[in-house]
C-alpha cells in the first residue's frame, strides 16, 4: 500500500477550516475513489488520501494519459491533437505578448511530451524544459530532439535567469507547491512572467457535472483551484496578478471526458461545453480553465 497524505489544513493557504465537497472516482488508472475537499478560507479544493511524491507514479501509467504518452487512439484523443497543432500557437502569441519580447529565456515546468517547448525553440526563445515522466521525456526527445531534465532539477537552476515561467495544467500535479512557487519567484527576472494554466472548479462545467467532472483527474490532480484562490496563492508567495485568460477548447475536451464518464454522448458534451463557454464570455473567471499571468514586481 502506498502511503498517504491526509490533510488537516489547506496546502494552500493553511487554513484549518476545511471541509469535504464531494467524492470522486479515478476513471482513468485505478477506478478508486477519493475525497475532494475545499477550504473555506482560500476557497482552493485538495484532493485527500494522495500518495506522496514518490509512490503516485503508477496512477498515471495509462496508455489514455496523452500529456505523457501523446497517444492518438480515439476520437478524443484525436481531437485532443487537432486542437493542440491551433493552441500552441495561440500560447506563443500570448507568452510574447505578455513578456513584450520576440525572444528570451522560458523555463517550461511539466513539459510533457515537449509541444510547447518545441514551439517556443521553433520561435527562437532558450528554453530549459522539466518533466517528471521517464516516459514523457523519451517521447519528447524522439519527437523533438528535446532532452527535458527531471523536475527535481528546478531547485538546481540559477536564480533571476528567466523571463518566463510556464505550467500549462502542471502546478495542480505538484506536490511541494509552495517549494515551487517559492522557487519560481527566485529564478524569474526582475518583471518576469509566472504563468500558470489549471481547470477551473468554479466553471458552469464542473457544477453540472459534478463528481463526473473530468477535470477532477483524481489522485493526479492534487488541488484544484478557484480564480480567488489562485490570486491569493499567487500573492502568497510575492506575485502580483495582472491579466487572466480564458481556455476555450478546454470545456469542450472536459465535457466529452465527463460525458464519457457517466455513459453519455458527443451532442450533449458540445452542447455543455458551448453553455460553459457562453457563460464565461462574459466573465473570463468562469472559463473551464484559466490560464493566470502573474508578474515578479
Amino acid at each position: 500500500m502506498p502511503r498517504l497524505i491526509n490533510y488537516t489544513h489547506c496546502p494552500a493557504c493553511g487554513s484549518d477550516q476545511v471541509k469535504k465537497k464531494l467524492a470522486a472516482k479515478d476513471h482513468t488508472v485505478s477506478g478508486e475513489i477519493f475525497e475532494i475537499w475545499y477550504c473555506v478560507s482560500c476557497t482552493n479544493g485538495f484532493t485527500q488520501s494522495i500518495p506522496v511524491a514518490e509512490e503516485i507514479g503508477p496512477y498515471y501509467q495509462s496508455a489514455a494519459y496523452v500529456s505523457h504518452s501523446d497517444t492518438e487512439k480515439g476520437l478524443i484523443n484525436r481531437l485532443y491533437h487537432l486542437v493542440r497543432n491551433y493552441t500552441l500557437t495561440g500560447k506563443r502569441n500570448l507568452l510574447q505578448k505578455t513578456t513584450g519580447k520576440r525572444e528570451g529565456f522560458l523555463l517550461d515546468v511539466g513539459a510533457g511530451t515537449g509541444a510547447f517547448s518545441h514551439t517556443m525553440q521553433q520561435a527562437g526563445w532558450q528554453v530549459t524544459a522539466l518533466e517528471p515522466d521517464a516516459t514523457a521525456r523519451e517521447n519528447a526527445k524522439r519527437r523533438y530532439g528535446l532532452q527535458p531534465m527531471p523536475a527535481e532539477t528546478l531547485y538546481q537552476l540559477p536564480e533571476n535567469s528567466f523571463d518566463a515561467i510556464t505550467l500549462w495544467h502542471v502546478l495542480e500535479h505538484v506536490h511541494d507547491l509552495q517549494g515551487y512557487l517559492d522557487c519560481f519567484r527566485k529564478l524569474l527576472k526582475r518583471g518576469g512572467k509566472l504563468v500558470i494554466a489549471v481547470p477551473n472548479y468554479t466553471s458552469y462545467d464542473a457544477g453540472k457535472y459534478g463528481e463526473y467532472w473530468a477535470a477532477w483527474d483524481v489522485p493526479r490532480h492534487l488541488y484544484h483551484f478557484s480564480p480567488a484562490g489562485m490570486k491569493q496563492v499567487g500573492n502568497r508567495h510575492g506575485f502580483e496578478l495582472v491579466n487572466i485568460h480564458p481556455m476555450w477548447f478546454d470545456s469542450f475536451y472536459v465535457a466529452m471526458l465527463s460525458e464519457q464518464y457517466r455513459k453519455g454522448n458527443i451532442v450533449r458534451a458540445f452542447w455543455h461545453g458551448l453553455l460553459s463557454n457562453l457563460i464565461a464570455m462574459t466573465d473570463h473567471s468562469r472559463c473551464s480553465s484559466v490560464i493566470y499571468v502573474f508578474v515578479k514586481p
